[in-house]
């Protein structure tokens, strides 16, 4: 099994930044898995916000997200982070970090098979 443990959420006005950490752990855990960050709102199906392949060559933003957020990984310590900068109050949701593909950072939901328990960002205007 694999388990990850997300971190770093929290409460912040509007134009702030945070970064969200999640480390991964368990014997099953893939280094080559791709890692991604998905949000959800209330009310609001979960979406995709950002994905990065295990070399971290590649990645992939939403574009509501794009030349704001950053992904990034450390492999040596299986945590993948997630910098927000210029945070809006639409940005406000729990953030899951997700793994458990071998595929190139896919944007569904299904195709990975492992989450976090998420951590919530609240973006204050």
């Amino acid at each position: 099994q694999v388990q990850l443990v997300e971190s770093g959420g929290g409460l912040v006005q509007a134009g702030g930044s945070l970064r969200v950490s999640c480390v991964a752990s368990g014997s099953t855990f893939n280094k080559r898995y791709s890692m991604a960050w998905f949000r959800q709102a209330p009310g609001k199906e979960r979406e995709f916000v950002a994905g990065i392949s295990w070399s971290g060559v590649t990645t992939s933003y939403a574009d509501s997200v794009k030349g704001r957020f950053s992904i990034s990984r450390d492999n040596a310590k299986n945590t993948v982070y997630l910098q927000m900068n210029s945070l809006k109050p639409e940005d406000t949701a729990v953030y899951y970090c997700t793994t458990g593909t071998l595929a190139l950072v896919p944007v569904t939901p299904a195709t990975y098979d492992y989450w976090g328990q998420g951590t919530q960002v609240t973006v204050s205007s």
